[in-house]
């Protein structure tokens, strides 16, 4: 009979990739940090690639939104086929070509002669980022026994604020220095050292039963998407969601997203099997993903027009001014865990997402003269709520689903991930948009000599204003004052929108995310008798040490081809 030392010492990985897992994990950092990079250089470049030529591209705002959201759609779109693909032909081999392609995408997107192009080689970035994002979650659950996960999480969501940090200084540093397309140009060398690192140190890893490829649903899913946001934005773009053509376009989307629910849960090989939402703990998990990134996202895609259009500051130093975000998460993500088993899932989260409501309201503060360090005090609370949120709903969603569908849960993960930043960019970016327009149109009214079409397009946003304020010399400096103030405005309104979902979401997560489970101490998984060994080591079921979700199937065989 196994004692308990006995079972300890049981993995169900190779030793041999057990005792290099910490390296490996290091290296699918790299992934996460490429990705996430990308996006958070882009923010602090989306200003200059707005102004005319030969400085920027000329792109107006729904374009700015446009090359931020070909990405997201793309990415979101294809998640779910990129995890079949990674569980059915081999998780390596699918992360590796994502690296590839996300490298060859990065180099066109750096070249770009027009915003036309620009969106179009997002595009390609984003399923190089969809193949990149499941593969590196999957890998990372079967290399980490059950009770090491959590850890191995947290470090991984830490990557992610390691980007936020490197991302916009790296950004503003480039375009003090280089032109605009040094910020899609500069994610080729760390392609080509991961691709290495790579190579040399990650196992493959597979599904050894892969469901089939369900091109019918990852097309619904990509059309449905893509004509909600693209309606939401032109809605804003316009400052009329009643347009015929908004109205259309939204509800083509509603549309073909309900006939994508309804094949999938009538399809035998579907690409999101709908029956995992039937765990409220799951859904729970996922709806804090979603409604999380819907605010922050859409938060972050006007915080660089405040720090740089109306307080002036520099691409480098709004890049510096987001380190306190960064900060956080690099501080707090990796102990995350340590919160979690001491007051459970459900409060550690719940109050993460109060606080990010509670800066997102702390954005009211914000004047066009306020201290900076007010700004600052409000990132570094944000980057703790999300560091308190991200680790233990991730962890939730992966212990939910069996070891050899880990491709399939990172997809779920990343995807609605994605698609509440996407929505999050296209909704709150809308309402940006019009608040603003609404805020301008008078003082754009009573400039004198200013067509129709030349007043439509100066009331986009405050960047084509200030550029319109550049055309017209001293005549148009008047504008300058009145288009701050109607950004502020535009600037409260959406935090206060973006609040409201932060609280919708921290309501969600205490209502259906487990507690802590009564006799469960710090450092012991709920239901677990002191000294027990997880059930992971043991080869049986259990239920997850965060978020509380029960496992199934870790004892399920699982293909991991070690290259010792």
């Amino acid at each position: 009979m196994a004692t308990p030392s006995d079972i300890a010492t049981v993995h169900t990985v190779p030793e041999a990739i057990h005792r290099r897992r910490w390296a490996i994990l290091v290296v699918l950092m790299f992934s996460v940090l490429i990705v996430v990079l990308d996006n958070s250089i882009l923010n602090v470049a989306m200003k200059t690639i707005s102004s005319p030529e030969p400085t920027g591209l000329g792109a107006t705002q729904s374009e700015l939104e446009w090359a931020i959201n070909s990405y997201t759609l793309v990415f979101a779109g294809l998640l779910f086929t990129a995890g079949l693909c990674g569980d059915r032909y081999g998780r390596k081999k699918v992360l590796l070509a994502g690296m590839v392609v996300f490298g060859i995408g990065s180099v066109l997107a750096a070249f770009s002669g027009s915003p036309g192009e620009l969106i179009t080689y997002r595009a390609v970035m984003g399923l190089g980022g969809a193949l990149v994002m499941p593969a590196t979650l999957a890998i990372l659950m079967n290399v980490f026994e059950r009770d090491e996960q959590p850890k191995a999480i947290g470090i991984w969501v830490a990557a992610v604020g390691l980007a936020i940090a490197i991302g916009p200084i790296t950004g503003g540093v480039l375009l003090d220095h280089f032109w605009w397309g040094s910020v899609f140009l500069v994610n080729v060398p760390v392609v080509i050292v991961g691709l290495i690192a790579m190579v040399v140190l990650v196992p493959d890893s597979r599904d050894p039963k892969p469901g089939r490829l369900d091109p019918i649903g990852v097309l619904l899913s990509i059309v449905g998407l893509i004509a909600l946001v693209y309606g939401i934005i032109k809605g804003g773009q316009l400052a009329d969601f009643t347009d015929p053509e908004v109205l259309g376009t939204i509800g083509l989307g509603v549309a073909v997203l309900a006939l994508f629910v309804w094949h999938e849960k009538r399809s035998d090989h579907p690409a999101v099997d709908v029956s995992y939402f039937r765990k409220p703990a799951f859904s729970a998990a996922i709806a804090a993903i979603a409604l999380v990134f819907f605010a922050l996202m859409g938060v972050t895609f006007f915080i660089v027009f405040y720090t740089q259009s109306v307080r002036g500051y520099t691409p480098l130093e709004s890049g510096l001014l987001l380190l306190p975000l960064a900060v956080a998460q690099l501080l707090f993500a990796p102990r995350s865990r340590l919160v979690v088993e001491r007051f459970g899932a459900r409060a550690v989260c719940t109050g993460g997402m109060v606080v990010i409501a509670a800066t997102l309201a702390g954005f009211l503060l914000l004047d066009t003269d306020s201290p900076i360090w007010v700004l600052e005090v409000l990132f570094f609370l944000q980057g703790a709520g999300m560091a308190h949120i991200m680790p233990p709903v991730t962890v939730a969603i992966m212990q939910a689903l069996p070891r050899d569908k880990a491709g399939s849960g990172s997809a779920l993960n990343n995807t609605f991930r994605q698609v509440g930043g996407a929505l999050g960019v296209a909704v709150l970016g809308s309402l940006l948009s019009t608040t603003y327009r609404n805020g301008i149109d008078d003082d754009l009214a009573a400039v004198p000599g200013l067509s129709d079409a030349q007043r439509h397009t100066a009331g986009e946003s405050i960047e084509a204003t200030l550029g319109a304020v550049q055309r017209m010399g001293e005549q148009g400096r008047a504008l300058v004052e009145p288009a701050h103030d109607a950004f502020i405005h535009a600037m409260h309104v959406t935090a206060l929108s973006a609040a409201g979902v932060a609280l919708l979401g921290a309501l969600v997560v205490a209502v259906f995310l487990p507690g802590k489970e009564p006799g469960a101490g710090p450092g012991q998984e709920p239901g677990k008798k002191a000294g027990e060994e997880p059930a992971a080591r043991a080869g049986s079921d259990g239920a997850g040490a965060a978020g509380g979700a029960p496992e199934r199937g870790h004892d399920e065989p699982n293909t991991l081809e070690a290259h010792r």
